[in-house]
């Protein structure tokens, strides 16, 4: 588990596929990160499965559910991400429509790479962005990655921003 001032961010479980049903069908996440096919409840639980869930166990890391420390609310996700094709961590983040622009992207984002850089001993980590995406864009660049290419992942069909990050 991470805190931060307002956060916690701990391990996704199938305790939370209420929520993954939510998040990955709202508009902005389809348009931006893509459809994750999560169509039921029981699809919710397959992807926690073979995504977050299944990461903990093959590479040690993943996404984490990020929740207000006060109330518990649940936010979003952020997390690390192992991508086919990349040799690098890539740093991912997703949150509810309705808790954008209070910083919590940001404070997550700083987290998890504090984590995976004194935790995980990594050296550098990637982000992935849509080119229309300004808010992830911005975000990304205040974390202080760098865009370094044009890159299409396994499965799109469409060419993402890919920017790093050294520590």
């Amino acid at each position: 588990m991470l805190t931060t001032q307002r956060l916690t961010l701990s391990r996704l479980s199938y305790d939370d596929c209420e929520f993954i049903y939510e998040l990955v069908n709202e508009p902005c996440f389809k348009r931006f990160i893509g459809d994750k096919g999560v169509h039921t409840r029981d699809d919710a639980r397959g992807y926690l499965r073979d995504g977050p869930i299944g990461s903990y166990e093959r590479h040690g890391y993943g996404l984490f559910l990020v929740c207000h420390s006060d109330d518990g609310t649940k936010l979003g996700i952020c997390g690390l991400v192992k991508r086919d094709g990349f040799d690098d961590p890539d740093l991912g983040f997703a949150f509810l429509n309705r808790h954008w622009h209070n910083g919590y992207a940001f404070e997550s984002s700083v987290a998890v790479l504090d984590y995976g850089r004194k935790t995980l001993g990594l050296g550098r980590i990637i982000a992935m962005a849509d080119k229309d995406n300004r808010s992830s864009v911005q975000l990304l660049e205040k974390l202080g990655f760098t865009y370094e290419k044009m890159v299409r992942m396994a499965g799109d069909t469409a060419d993402v921003c890919l920017f790093g990050l050294e520590h």
